[in-house]
């Protein structure tokens, strides 16, 4: 399995993405092929080796031939994708990726999303950018993201706007729920088509996963900065519990089958059971597990000696947070110890899309079986927000979700 670990320590922009990703191999000529397909004129993609504090790191520059430009709305942008020849993966992420920079440009104006009209980010440079990280990840074959924390820089910059603190009332909008920091240097680090990038692709952000590295690269942005390498570093490898199996603790390989057609990871199930601490204190304790990283925890009811009700709590980790959720749920319950199983779990491919409904584009999840699209599901915060938006029954607007859904991804074609 390919595994690419995003390291944002000079944030993230779409031309340092495309670096990296060229870095690490990529073919210029496979990526403007792709993108010729685009129903956009005048722009033009360029790879160049750079050093910077004494790295070889690759710059794309993105020429835009400014007199075919125009200022776009979300709805002129999903035209432009869904009229290309661009894999479905590929449009998908990008329709979602400027779907959060249009809602993001939405909270920051205070107006309807159907009504932003893009300015920066919707040029032919941030379309080739969003469109063009997504290829090529997929012409890469790059199958799980994570990403560290993002560094945004600090200060002011200049948009149409006039000045605006960094990070960009959109770039922070975006990065709602993921770790940033300033990282000490005064320079706008993160930009919007960045954050909206790396949001859509990373399935988790934190320190480096235990992995096995096969390549590394660079990608450079456009500024030299002082003693910076104003650089984004992509590690490719692979997952390092997949590649080096225990035989006392592994679980027994999947079928072909299966492995063929899911993603599957080495997990760690941590679980215990109690029946003397008060009930209140599960809710705070579940969303600290979550928040130290966590990627499922639930408890169930049980019976346990002397006929007293218990919880039985099990908290599912990977190998880099498994010590500290085990240590959390030690210090933080009234239990005495806890048990530690290693588990083998396996997820459809997915990605993230984004239908048009009657009251307003919904967020939908695409579970694939190896090419064929299995299942497509309606996200239900989304759904939730429509409905408290248009004063409607929440079930109206799921029930419109997946008409929309069967629709576009499951109605017969010819």
């Amino acid at each position: 399995m390919n595994l690419a670990y995003f390291d944002c320590y000079n944030g993230i922009s779409g031309d340092m993405t495309l670096g990296a990703l060229v870095d690490l191999g990529l073919d210029v000529t496979d990526l403007k092929k792709g993108l010729a397909s685009l129903p956009v004129e005048g722009f033009d993609i360029q790879a160049v080796a750079v050093k910077r504090q004494g790295i070889r790191a690759t710059r794309v520059d993105v020429s835009v031939d400014e007199s075919k430009d125009t200022h776009r709305t979300l709805g002129d942008l999903y035209k432009i994708l869904d009229g290309s020849q661009l894999p479905e993966r590929v449009r998908a992420r990008a329709r979602e990726a400027f779907r959060r920079l249009a809602e993001a440009e939405a909270e920051v104006h205070r107006r309807p999303v159907e009504r932003i009209h893009f300015h920066e980010v919707g040029c032919i440079d941030a379309i080739v950018d969003i469109a063009g990280a997504m290829l090529a990840i997929e012409l890469l074959g790059i199958e799980r993201v994570v990403a560290s924390p993002i560094a945004t820089g600090h200060g002011m910059v200049r948009c149409r706007h006039g000045e605006l603190p960094v990070p960009a009332p959109a770039t922070v909008q975006i990065l709602r729920g993921v770790p940033i920091y300033s990282g000490g240097i005064e320079a706008e680090l993160t930009t919007p088509t960045g954050a909206a990038i790396i949001t859509t692709l990373a399935e988790s952000f934190g320190p480096l996963p235990p992995m096995i590295p096969r390549k590394i690269a660079y990608g450079a942005g456009q500024r030299e900065l002082p003693n910076q390498t104003n650089c984004l570093r992509v590690i490719l490898g692979e997952p390092a519990e997949a590649s080096l199996p225990s035989a006392h603790s592994m679980p027994s390989a999947p079928s072909p089958e299966l492995s063929a057609h899911t993603q599957s990871e080495i997990l760690h199930v941590i679980e215990t059971e109690i029946d003397d601490m008060n009930p209140e204190f599960f809710s705070a304790l579940i969303e600290r597990l979550f928040a130290a990283g966590a990627h499922d925890v639930h408890w169930i009811p049980v019976q346990m000696k002397k006929n007293r009700p218990g919880v039985s709590l099990h908290v599912l980790a990977d190998a880099a947070h498994r010590d500290t959720l085990a240590a959390m749920v030690l210090r933080e319950t009234s239990t005495f110890g806890l048990r530690i199983a290693t588990v083998e779990r396996h997820c459809l491919r997915r990605s993230f899309g984004s239908i048009d409904t009657p009251f307003g584009p919904i967020r939908v999840k695409i579970g694939y079986w190896g090419e064929t699209i299995l299942k497509v599901t309606p996200e239900y915060e989304e759904c939730r927000r429509q409905a408290a938006a248009h004063d409607v029954p929440l079930s109206r607007v799921y029930q419109a979700a997946v008409a929309e859904i069967e629709r576009r991804y499951f109605a017969p074609t010819g």
